[in-house]
């Protein structure tokens, strides 16, 4: 029994945080490692201590084993948490901690060696009685073998990386005319993905459920599960809906499940936690799939529906204890589902995105956990998994969890950088995912194209943005009369009798027109409704108004010049006014100054340094949601500086081009 007081955190983001944060509570000091790109991190200012390791790229920070090793011994770190991702399933690293006398809480390194290779851990399974998936799984790796197993497995059937998962190196076959060329992609990608181009071939299981089972083992050689979680709804296959108990679970079938996985754990002398997974078919029959040596990503829902801290029982574990209950102790209450929040564009084939979160407001209430690593103000960078938080929600029955975790979806709030909240939502409203009745064909079936990116703003989000710009360009004039001296003979701003604004997105431009009738409430009308809005209460990034007698919340940033990011009713949107950009006023006409309305690609830059051009003369062209945005000048005068390229991605409020005014143009 190796016990230790302290514990080094090897990873990042929201499983970094949520380590630290169970560590602490057990009252263990706790060092957190970071790349320079994340030296503002949650999770560094969240451990008592933090080590920089690297820069930003993986492999020179978060995968550098000796830089990790060296934190510790700086540190007197006495042991390693790998968190998932990164080296938690890497026998070098484990053993590496070993070699260095720093416990290592994870499994041992042989146990990740036999079930790291999708190949070795069937035969081994198989070996042991684990119902697996028909297919191939020998070492001869020659092309006509494979062919020839391939015949007598049928179609449809999986080609899969032997060493490695995530969806990378796997295809599906629905012919063997497509084999030679599956066979040949999938073993590319493995390859370059996980440095081996072993294959497996698998029968496809169409329609199935993917249950896992989350399983526990001590040093003694005693071995529980701590029942299922459906994992069905994925994309690529990456999960992105998790809930405990599976919907369609019975007593019979989660004791066959539970035994499959605890005697598959029982085989390698498993240490720690793991998760076995398998795919369940229509019928109720379910078949090995592989097992993950680590924490899961979806470990929250086991924890809410059992009580027991998973990540503190891992610690104790590690420490040589033995497991501090029996089968018969585990028991489960209510039901939670977990969804993954992403940094990525659903409108763009689910890209992972980067930008700024301008506004983040984790949700709050009755059942509702959101474990991230985010920070209100931090750059989401395109270096790491762009994963930035799990909603979780727990609830007495399954309805109850889903309706929690819908208001949670919708209460949440990421702006400034594109996200799949609005698609999460969306899945968990859908009716087959509400009814429980979701397959891993779930996403294929009701999601084959990726979702419209939503512009279409509701009269409230147009309103209301209304109201933000004229309040922060007389909240500007005001900040101008009291460096003026004017405040004091009662200068209260610029108010003229009606403001203009034109928002624009890939459906069209709407014009919004603006009366304020006193302070505080303002008469908006948009394609000739007409509506009263009031101010209740504004804060930062948060505003309360009432709109034809209906009371309401918008969370909101103002990003640059004439942008409105607005999120209300749950359905975010990205407004900009396009006259802020076209008109000459105080702030861009008196300069001649032309800037980006909007994030976007320089379509075309229509003038030259030395060109004269007239007010209102087209000076450059910008793409932006799919539209042309056409920029005039202001004024009329001389063009002295172009800053802006053809073909260049041009953030929003950069300076594309720099105009004299005739004015200014000495004599």
């Amino acid at each position: 029994m190796k016990q230790f007081d302290s514990i080094l955190v090897a990873n990042r983001g929201e499983i970094a945080a949520r380590v630290i944060r169970s560590a602490r509570q057990q009252g263990y000091r706790t060092i957190a490692v970071y790349s320079a790109a994340d030296a503002h991190a949650l999770h560094v200012q969240l451990a008592d201590e933090a080590v920089m390791i690297g820069p930003a790229p993986v492999q020179e920070s978060y995968l550098d084993i000796a830089a990790i090793l060296d934190a510790a011994r700086r540190t007197d770190a006495q042991a390693i948490h790998p968190g998932y991702g990164f080296l938690s399933e890497n026998a070098a690293f484990s053993r590496a901690c070993a070699d260095a006398g720093i416990v290592f809480i994870g499994p041992s390194p042989e146990a990740m060696d036999i079930m790291g290779n999708k190949a070795a851990s069937k035969r081994r399974m198989l070996d042991a009685g684990v119902p697996c998936i028909p297919g191939y799984q020998d070492s001869d790796q020659a092309e006509d073998k494979l062919i020839a197993a391939a015949s007598d497995i049928g179609t449809p059937l999986m080609v899969k990386a032997a060493a490695g998962g995530g969806g990378r190196g796997m295809r599906l076959v629905q012919s063997l005319d497509e084999l030679p060329v599956a066979l040949s992609s999938a073993r590319s990608e493995a390859e370059s993905a996980f440095g081996s181009g072993e294959l497996i071939l698998e029968k496809a299981v169409a329609r199935a459920r993917h249950v896992e089972i989350q399983v526990f083992g001590d040093q003694q050689g005693n071995v529980i599960h701590f029942g299922e979680r459906d994992c069905s709804v994925q994309r690529r296959h990456q999960k992105v809906v998790e809930e405990a108990p599976c919907p369609v679970m019975t007593p019979p079938l989660r004791e066959a499940m539970g035994a499959a996985a605890v005697n598959a754990a029982r085989s390698i002398d498993y240490v720690g936690a793991g998760t076995v997974e398998f795919l369940l078919d229509e019928d109720g029959r379910f078949y090995f799939l592989e097992m993950n040596t680590r924490l899961q990503v979806e470990h929250p829902v086991t924890e809410m529906i059992t009580g027991h801290d998973l990540v503190a029982l891992q610690f104790s574990i590690a420490q040589g204890y033995p497991l501090p209950l029996t089968q018969e102790d585990v028991s489960f209450t209510g039901h939670a589902i977990e969804t993954r929040l992403y940094a990525e564009d659903p409108g763009n084939e689910f890209l992972p995105a980067t930008g700024t979160a301008r506004v983040w407001i984790p949700a709050e209430g009755e059942g509702v956990r959101i474990d991230h690593g985010l920070q209100q103000g931090q750059e989401i960078s395109p270096f790491y998994d762009p994963m930035v938080a799990k909603i979780i929600a727990w609830g007495e029955d399954r309805d109850t969890a889903r309706r929690r975790l819908l208001r949670a979806l919708q209460n949440t709030t990421l702006l400034g950088v594109p996200n799949n909240r609005e698609f999460l939502v969306d899945v968990i409203s859908h009716e087959e995912f509400a009814e429980g009745l979701a397959t891993t064909a779930f996403i294929d079936e009701h999601y084959a194209e990726p979702p419209a990116s939503s512009d279409h703003s509701s009269v409230a989000h147009l309103a209301v943005a209304a109201v933000l710009l004229y309040r922060s360009t007389q909240a500007e004039s005001q900040q101008l009369a009291v460096s003026a001296l004017n405040a004091a003979q009662g200068f209260s701003g610029s108010r003229e009798l009606r403001q203009h604004y034109r928002f624009g997105g890939t459906q069209g431009a709407t014009d919004v027109f603006l009366d304020e009738i006193e302070p505080h409430l303002y008469r908006i009308t948009v394609d000739e409704q007409q509506l009263r809005l009031a101010c209740v209460s504004v804060d930062e990034f948060d505003l309360r108004v009432e709109l034809d007698g209906v009371q309401f919340s918008a969370q909101y940033t103002l990003p640059a010049r004439g942008e409105v990011l607005l999120q209300i009713r749950g359905a975010a949107m990205a407004l900009t006014n396009l006259l802020a950009f076209t008109l000459g006023d105080e702030a861009t006409g008196g300069s001649g100054t032309i800037i980006a309305p909007m994030h976007g690609n320089v379509m075309a830059v229509l003038v030259n340094v030395g060109d004269r051009v007239q007010a209102g003369q087209d000076v450059a062209i910008i793409e932006a949601m799919k539209m042309e945005h056409r920029l005039n000048s202001p004024v009329s005068g001389k063009v002295i500086a172009v800053h802006a390229t053809e073909g260049e991605q041009i953030a929003s409020a950069a300076t594309v081009l720099e105009i004299v005014p005739d004015d200014d143009i000495p004599t």
